[in-house]
């Protein structure tokens, strides 16, 4: 594990002289220098479908950038913050987010009500839903985020893993194949070795996730985890992989664009967790870099 954190931490660092103009532009560029004149703006008006601090975030971006914006809300958030921000609004429906925040409808008929040609999800309600992500699509509307099929890949793990596989990226030993016979997935556990993790394919928050320590315990916990699961998001696939007894979890933030532009923002540990789900992210990941001065002991 130590030695592949190792790894990672160099090929982030060579990165930095890649060929991609963009992206020697972006890491070298000194922090006193000036900065650029940003360009036109290519979007005329944009609806941001969140509220709260992220949609305040946006249309203060946007307001920089020279682009009108136009908020959406929920009958709770009629005097809030985001909606005084924009310069228009448009009320979705009655508190519960089902009505309002997460009607993909109502939020798309906002946006073609106001001449918006651009909607940004924020995070969180929509931003995940690659159907929204296609509705917007449909109706000549550009999504703020990744294409659908991105979205589909990114929010079905054992879609990601095999992707991630082909593309020679080494996983954690486990089964994510579509075949979801109780047997079958016993027999997979089997082979890879106890303790193994069981995961849902979709959602996240640690939600139906089960550690099994033996083989005695493994088709209550996947009985469970399905239940949860079927829940939680409304779909019961899982996926098993060998489980890490002391890991740490590393992200890199990568960011791309249509254009053939892609930037990475470094690394981020977040090895702090709580029922698998993360408290603290720092960053830089420190402890990549104590792994290469190898008189630190930590």
């Amino acid at each position: 594990m130590a030695s592949r954190l190792l790894r990672l931490h160099h090929q982030l660092r060579r990165l930095r002289h890649a060929s991609s103009p963009a992206l020697s532009r972006l890491l070298s560029s000194s922090p006193c220098s000036a900065p650029e004149p940003p360009p036109p703006p290519t979007v005329e008006k944009v609806l941001v479908a969140n509220r709260g601090e992220i949609a305040c975030r946006v249309m203060r971006t946007a307001r920089r950038l020279g682009i009108p914006t136009v908020a959406v809300y929920s009958d709770a958030d009629r005097a809030a913050l985001h909606v005084r921000a924009a310069d228009e609004a448009v009320r979705l429906g009655p508190p519960p987010a089902r009505e309002s925040y997460l009607n993909a409808a109502a939020i798309v008929d906002a946006a073609l009500r106001t001449g918006a040609k651009a909607i940004h999800p924020g995070y969180g309600f929509l931003s995940e839903s690659a159907d929204f992500a296609q509705l917007c699509e449909s109706e000549g509307l550009t999504f703020i985020g990744p294409p659908p099929s991105a979205i589909r890949d990114m929010g079905d793990k054992s879609a990601s893993k095999r992707i991630m596989g082909a593309a020679g990226v080494p996983l954690v030993p486990g089964y994510h194949g579509a075949d979801q016979d109780i047997e079958l997935l016993k027999h997979e556990a089997d082979k890879i070795g106890y303790p193994v993790l069981i995961k849902p394919t979709h959602g996240g928050g640690g939600k139906g996730m089960r550690i099994v320590q033996g083989p005695d315990d493994f088709v209550d916990s996947v009985l469970s985890a399905q239940r949860e699961a079927a829940a939680s998001f409304g779909i019961d696939t899982l996926l098993i992989e060998k489980y890490i007894t002391q890991p740490r979890h590393i992200e890199v933030q990568v960011f791309g664009d249509k254009h053939g532009n892609a930037i990475h923002l470094y690394e981020r540990d977040c090895s702090l967790q709580r029922r698998h789900q993360k408290i603290i992210e720092e960053a830089p990941a420190v402890r990549l870099y104590y792994l290469s001065m190898p008189w630190i002991f930590f």
